[in-house]
């Protein structure tokens, strides 16, 4: 292992190269992918970039892969409601016989990190995963807190999945409404201060969701909002929440708005009038922020720092909100022009993102060629690395800059990875080496020259390992 982590660490000191393969063909496959599969890189080259993209903007053009299919179909939990995971597993979860395997919230927990792991690793259908996790991160829940750990793979499913590349404000209503979003911030106890008596929840007015949804979610924290419009968001939201586990009213765990509880009086949100019409009001309330210029900036700003660079070029923000203004927030025309820009293709714009944690681990999954059956290792690697699944503490999600994931512990820690999985454990049940001819079918368009002179030199037992931990495999 030493020797191992010595070997790679020697290929840091040298300077990364341009790689050798088609590098329009390899930034699009970066970009819009978990990264390449063996064989993935010559497909692209054989149908076009042009053609590529357009597959990946339309993911239901793209035939599923039956293997994944059959594996998701046997997760169980996966296919419960809010409801039945909150009943089952959330607010009786302390009673929960330890011999029932089918009801231990462990379960949930399992097949919910999985399943995301499954479908980043084995879809074809990439770019949709990749955009379900950026997305993700902009709308955090985390399992950190009481029973959302339960909703977590349901909001990611249902709230987020549908909508990444449909209209920003639908979307934006969709995670508005999820009890996970309500319970982590704290919405589900938003209530006017002088409620209808006949209101069992007086907890008082709580600004938590509506900060969050004009810092983090909409706006941005330099888009011209106040305090008053903050406390203007929340008095919208009094009510706003989901029925609790006793309720007599319908299915428990399930959105509700309770007229009981919200404040009906006239409200102004950025200079806008918004008048006392109950639940409607939060629909106004959506309409003015999604809309808003600063939120198609902010947003925009967020898809480039994605997929073109740490600090993308204000021109192309500013070209990318014109579009969502034009659209009324229609993310896939945002990315279309993205993704047609010259900046995308620029070639500092190449291999200058460093791979996240999770886009780490998976590229390097996928680049095996593997059949993948088994994820514990895979997850375990990620909390090591300061990126277990749906567990950030913020609610801002997951970093994706350089800045964030590149030091010293992380890089030791990848090479320990990279060895590891090159030794073919940690995806199958059965684990065999990898084979380094399709490892390098994958990852050998990525090395600079310097880097296959050192692979070549070294010892054939080492050379997977050595490419898995490459300095030039850990960009994108």
């Amino acid at each position: 292992m030493t020797r191992i982590i010595a070997a790679t660490l020697l290929l840091w000191v040298a300077v990364v190269l341009p790689a050798s393969a088609n590098s329009k063909v390899l930034h699009a496959i970066n970009r819009l992918s978990f990264g390449p599969t063996p064989g993935e890189i010559e497909r692209v080259e054989s149908i076009g970039v042009e053609k590529y993209i357009q597959e990946q903007l339309n993911p239901n053009t793209i035939p599923t892969v039956g293997a994944l299919e059959n594996q998701l179909s046997q997760l169980s939990s996966l296919k419960l409601s809010t409801t039945e995971l909150g009943t089952i597993y959330g607010a009786t979860r302390k009673a929960l016989p330890a011999d029932r395997p089918e009801m231990n919230i462990r379960k949930v927990a399992d097949e919910r990190n999985h399943a995301k792991l499954l479908r980043a690793i084995d879809s074809p259908r990439q770019l949709e995963e990749v955009m379900t996790d950026f997305w993700y991160n902009h709308f955090n829940v985390s399992i950190s807190k009481g029973i959302s750990r339960v909703w977590v793979g349901n909001y990611e499913q249902t709230a987020i999945r549908p909508h990444v590349f449909g209209k920003f404000r639908d979307l934006l209503g969709a995670t508005a409404r999820h009890p996970a979003m309500l319970y982590y911030l704290d919405n589900w106890q938003n209530t006017t201060p002088n409620p209808n008596p006949k209101a069992k929840n007086r907890g008082g007015l709580n600004e938590n969701y509506a900060r969050e949804l004009m810092e983090l979610h909409t706006l941005g924290v330099k888009g011209g909002y106040s305090q008053k419009d903050v406390t203007s968001l929340a008095q919208v939201f009094t009510g706003w929440g989901y029925l609790p586990a006793n309720t007599k009213k319908g299915a428990p765990f399930t959105f509700y708005f309770d007229p009981n509880r919200h404040d009906a009086s006239p409200k102004t949100l950025l200079g806008k009038p918004i008048t006392g019409t109950g639940e409607q009001e939060v629909a106004q309330a959506l309409n003015i922020l999604a809309k808003n210029p600063a939120t198609a900036k902010f947003v925009s700003y967020k898809i480039a720092q994605r997929f073109v660079s740490d600090n993308p070029p204000a021109a192309l923000v500013d070209r990318m909100k014109t579009r969502w203004l034009q659209t009324d927030g229609d993310i896939k025309a945002v990315m279309t022009t993205m993704l047609n820009s010259k900046e995308f293709w620029a070639p500092a714009a190449q291999r200058s993102k460093f791979k996240t944690p999770l886009e780490y681990v998976v590229s390097a999954a996928r680049a095996t060629g593997s059949k993948v059956e088994e994820t514990q290792f895979l997850q375990g690697q990620l909390t090591g690395l300061g990126m277990p699944l749906y567990a950030c503490l913020t609610p801002d999600g997951y970093k994706n800059t350089r800045e964030a994931w590149l030091n010293e512990n992380s890089t030791i820690q990848r090479i320990n990875f990279a060895n590891h999985l090159a030794s073919g454990r940690g995806l199958s049940k059965q684990p065999q080496p990898i084979d380094n001819t399709n490892l390098d079918r994958a990852i050998g368009p990525y090395l600079s020259a310097n880097t296959k002179t050192a692979i070549a030199a070294s010892k054939v037992g080492l050379q997977s390992a050595l490419m898995l931990g490459s300095p030039d495999f850990m960009y994108r």
